[in-house]
């Protein structure tokens, strides 16, 4: 799937306009298509009519967060009788731009990106807007002026940040200590799930003896070599750190590979963010001590929810979000999914 992913990149950006919403997907080599439709066989129900095509732009497939997402908008859009491009912007918001004014070329009937930053990618938006395509956020959403965003699809980030926070004063125990944030400043997910953490820890240092400081937000980009090298500058700079809060999985592994270089990784806690199984193992082998559960699947399938209903002349939420659930060590022990 991933390698069919790969080709429709490389024809969309090679200047691949004639997709439009009532038109069928063009074959790929071999006889198959781009959609992720494809033409009944004799002993198999034959689908819906296509509704048109789903662009999509997620912040990275390096992250297997989003690879979860794009697998249901796809699963989901078949179901609905879309076809999807399903693209990642590589951490990069030039090239996501670039992908969204591609998506507007080829008239899609939806557009759906989860903004590697949000400001950057607001005239890609706008573009969108003047043509009369809708636009859905997933995960990540858009929350600058001037664009219109059908309906934001996210966790409940805020919430999950607080939750976070919460493990991490339970972990830290009547003591405290002193905390590192590993933030990524672009994405606003990531934004808000530090906004949660800080509120927490602050209405609990307004009462508790044990205080729980916040020694620094250091950048990881929401990358894990980006993340394990900001957690060596933090070590170098904090002695006596207790524990971590990292806004995702890659954030949190990163930081925990610097802390074993560092022989310092008992001696930190690191609290993560996502429940994505290499970050559940890492919990279960005691590397993490807690995630607030994402549930990408969930989003996938909503997004696509929510553009049919548009699509029919339905009102929509502007914003649905969904909430996540704490994770630790006891529940990694009986998880089946795990080794």
């Amino acid at each position: 799937m991933w390698t069919r992913r790969l080709w429709l990149t490389s024809f969309l950006l090679c200047g691949f306009s004639g997709c439009s919403g009532d038109a069928p997907a063009p074959a790929l080599p071999g006889g198959s298509e781009t959609s992720s439709t494809s033409a009944a066989s004799p002993t198999t129900e034959a689908p819906q009519a296509s509704r048109g095509t789903i662009g999509v732009s997620l912040l990275t497939f390096e992250n297997p967060f989003f690879k979860v997402i794009a697998d249901n908008i796809e699963s989901e859009g078949k179901k609905q009788g879309y076809d999807c491009i399903l693209l990642s912007a590589d951490n990069d918001a030039a090239k996501q731009s670039n992908q969204v004014k591609d998506f507007i070329v080829s008239k899609v009937a939806a557009i759906v990106i989860s903004p590697r930053d949000a400001r950057a990618i607001v005239p890609a938006i706008q573009d969108a807007n003047a043509a009369g395509i809708p636009v859905f956020t997933v995960d990540i959403p858009c929350l600058e002026p001037n664009v219109t965003i059908v309906s934001q699809i996210a966790t409940d980030n805020l919430g999950g940040g607080r939750e976070a926070a919460r493990a991490i004063i339970e972990a830290l125990g009547e003591s405290g200590g002193k905390v590192a944030i590993l933030g990524f400043a672009t994405a606003q997910s990531c934004i808000l799930r530090v906004n949660g953490f800080r509120e927490v820890i602050d209405a609990h240092n307004a009462s508790a003896t044990g205080k729980v400081t916040i020694v620094g937000e250091y950048e990881g980009g929401g990358a894990r070599d980006r993340s394990a090298a900001a957690m060596k500058d933090i070590l170098q700079s904090n002695d006596g750190l207790k524990a971590v809060f990292a806004i995702n999985d890659p954030s949190a592994l990163g930081a925990r590979a610097a802390l074993e270089q560092a022989g310092q990784a008992e001696a930190v806690i690191i609290v993560g963010f996502d429940g994505q199984p290499e970050g559940k193992q890492a919990i279960k082998d005691g590397k993490i001590y807690a995630d607030p559960l994402q549930f990408p699947d969930r989003m996938g399938v909503a997004v696509v929810q929510a553009i049919v209903a548009h699509s029919k002349g339905k009102d929509v939420p502007a914003e649905t979000l969904i909430p996540t659930q704490l994770y630790k060590k006891a529940d990694a022990e009986q998880d089946p999914s795990l080794q």
